[in-house]
């Protein structure tokens, strides 16, 4: 696909502000931000919409005051970022269909809806990309999937990127790999966030307090992936390899976990997790 330069983003709708728009709404308005018009925003509850109102660049509305607010939001906007609930999805394009500006490019974050089906629901000429963010977009750390769907060209994945961008690492995939990339990074900080768990039970099973063991294994993780971060050569199989003494303490741990089949275990773990795409995507 040819790659074009950063383009101007146009005018924004984002419709639901859960905690994946939230945070892209977070990162598209951080100071600094080069945005020519305020991006408007949608959402369940006037006190939401009051609170987002009041952040620069941002004017919100209200579906429980202006159950037009959705397509109220999307005229005049060249790019619309779909936020709610999947099974809330088709009803929604369906409403604002009518109010969508020609050729306007629409994203969607909901987890296992296919590009063909968002699609269907639009308007011939309409742009539409998929999109698999993840929560550390919160703090600029995300990383997000993008892949083309219907319409999208050049132009519409380059102003996916930069959306995108704006709250971590983006890569563009085929859309038969987004329900992989989304077991793992969609659902992976839930993954990690059970490691870290687990760790801290085991801490406090062999004597350690609450506090301690939290701490320690918090500060664990977080160092652990700096050194990956630091030293992407070596990589995470050097890294280990570099803490496992040969016959030694760490060997001995690193041994039950390779008994348990841990990497079998994992597999399992996102394969169930793309099944469950496949089965959001057929309607299940």
């Amino acid at each position: 696909m040819t790659q074009i330069d950063k383009p101007a983003l146009p005018r924004i709708a984002m419709l639901g502000t859960g905690n994946m728009n939230g945070a892209i709404l977070a990162g598209l308005t951080r100071p600094g931000s080069a945005l020519a018009d305020p991006v408007r925003v949608t959402t369940r509850s006037q006190s939401s919409a009051d609170a987002l109102s009041q952040r620069p660049g941002v004017t919100a509305a209200a579906l429980e005051s202006n159950p037009d607010a959705n397509r109220e939001a999307v005229r005049g906007a060249g790019l619309v970022i779909v936020g709610v609930k999947p099974a809330m999805v088709p009803d929604l394009l369906d409403d604002i269909a009518a109010d969508l500006e020609p050729g306007a490019l629409v994203i969607s974050i909901a987890a296992g809806l296919e590009t063909k089906t968002i699609a269907a629901h639009l308007p011939a000429g309409i742009r539409v990309v998929r999109a698999m963010p993840n929560t550390p977009a919160t703090l600029g750390l995300g990383v997000t999937a993008i892949c083309a769907g219907p319409g999208a060209d050049a132009e519409a994945m380059a102003l996916a990127h930069e959306v995108f961008a704006s709250v971590g690492q983006v890569v563009e995939l085929p859309e038969a790999d987004i329900p992989t990339m989304g077991a793992l990074t969609g659902s992976g900080p839930a993954h990690v966030y059970l490691l870290i768990e687990r760790m801290i039970e085991a801490g406090q099973a062999l004597g350690l307090d609450a506090e301690t063991a939290t701490e320690s294994v918090v500060q664990t993780f977080r160092g652990a992936v700096e050194m990956v971060v630091a030293d992407p050569d070596a990589g995470p199989a050097e890294l280990r390899r570099r803490v496992t003494s040969p016959n030694g303490t760490t060997e001995r741990s690193i041994a039950v976990l390779e008994d348990a089949q841990l990497a079998d275990l994992f597999t399992r773990s996102l394969r169930a997790n793309v099944r469950r795409s496949e089965e959001l995507a057929a309607g299940a």
